[in-house]
């Protein structure tokens, strides 16, 4: 398969969803989708603006970002 629909094409999103399960959500007990919603707004802050990512030499998100969209 080399057109629309290939497993390449989600890999980097299942990755994503998969480091939110299993390093945030996963841990916590949830009664109420606000909750939920709280969780994933605050990982996706540390994800974005506290972790840093070896595919980034060790630099953030946020950094990386805002160096190429001035």
């Amino acid at each position: 398969m080399d057109g629309e629909g290939r497993w390449m094409d989600n890999v980097m999103i299942e990755r994503l969803w998969r480091s939110v399960k299993w390093e945030y959500l996963y841990l916590r007990e949830v009664e109420t989708g606000s909750q939920v919603r709280k969780i994933l707004r605050d990982w996706f802050q540390l994800y974005n603006e506290q972790r840093p990512h070896t595919a980034f030499d060790g630099r953030r998100l946020m950094e990386v970002y805002c160096e190429r969209n001035p």
